[in-house]
C-alpha cells in the first residue's frame, strides 16, 4: 500500500510550464539569445542549473547565467505569477488521499516562498505534510536530490510505501536515480511515450484522473 506521496508542482497541479518557459525566453532574448520558446520548454522540468547548460556553454554561464536565471525569475514573478492557476481537482485529490491516511510532500525546484505560494493557489496548504524546494538540493531534477529531501522531510519511509506524481520525464529520471516509483501526468504538456520510456510506471491525464484512479494507485 502506497502511504507517501510525493508531488512534483509545475505542470503536475499548477498549469505553469508554459509560463516559466515564457519567462525564460524573454530573459535569454534580453541577453541576446534568440532559442526558440519549443526548445526551451523541452526543458521544463529542470532547474536552472541543468537547463542553462542547454543553451549555454561554460564561459557564458560563468560570465550571464545567474543575472540571466535571476531575470527569468524576476520576469516570471512580474509577468507571468498572476496567470499561474491550479489543475482542475487538485484539493479534492489531496484531500482524498489524506482521507485514506496518507501523506503528502511537494518536491519543486523553485524557490521556498514561491512554493508557499503555489501551496496557497492550489488551495492545499492545509493538507501538504512537508515541502521541498532548491534550498533543499544542490542539483535540480533530472538528479535525484530533491527526492532524496522529500524522502528526509517524510522520516525515511520504506520506498516502496512511496509513490512520485510527476509531469516530466525528469521527474521520473530523478525518481528512479532515487530508486522511488512514479506515476506521470499529460497535463504538464510531456508525452506518454516519453513519461513511459524515461520511467513512470503509469501515465495518466490530470490530477482529475488521478483522483479517479486512486483507489489503484494506493494498491501499487
Amino acid at each position: 500500500m502506497i502511504k507517501n506521496f510525493i508531488f512534483d508542482v509545475d505542470g503536475t497541479l499548477l498549469d505553469s510550464n508554459d509560463l516559466h518557459a515564457q519567462a525564460w525566453s524573454e530573459a535569454f532574448a534580453a541577453f541576446g539569445k534568440k532559442i526558440s520558446l519549443a526548445r526551451i520548454r523541452l526543458c521544463m522540468g529542470k532547474g536552472k542549473d541543468q537547463l542553462l547548460p542547454e543553451f549555454l556553454d561554460k564561459k557564458e554561464i560563468d560570465k550571464i547565467g545567474e543575472a540571466l536565471g535571476t531575470l527569468s525569475g524576476e520576469i516570471f514573478k512580474q509577468k507571468y505569477f498572476p496567470k499561474v492557476r491550479p489543475f482542475p481537482h487538485v484539493r479534492a485529490l489531496f484531500r482524498e488521499i489524506r482521507q485514506c491516511g496518507a501523506r503528502i510532500a511537494l518536491a519543486s525546484s523553485g524557490e521556498k516562498d514561491e512554493v508557499t505560494k503555489y501551496e496557497k493557489i492550489a488551495r492545499i496548504e492545509d493538507l501538504v505534510e512537508k515541502s521541498t524546494s532548491s534550498d533543499d538540493a544542490d542539483e535540480s531534477k533530472p538528479e535525484p536530490d530533491i527526492f532524496h529531501a522529500a524522502l528526509r522531510i517524510l522520516g525515511h519511509p520504506t520506498r516502496k510505501s512511496v509513490l512520485v506524481i510527476g509531469d516530466s520525464p525528469f521527474d521520473a529520471i530523478a525518481a528512479k536515480r532515487a530508486k522511488l516509483r512514479t506515476v506521470g501526468v499529460l497535463c504538464g504538456g510531456f508525452s506518454k511515450q516519453s513519461l513511459l520510456t524515461n520511467g513512470c510506471h503509469l501515465v495518466y491525464k490530470d490530477p482529475e484522473d488521478l483522483l479517479k484512479n486512486l483507489e489503484a494507485l494506493l494498491k501499487l
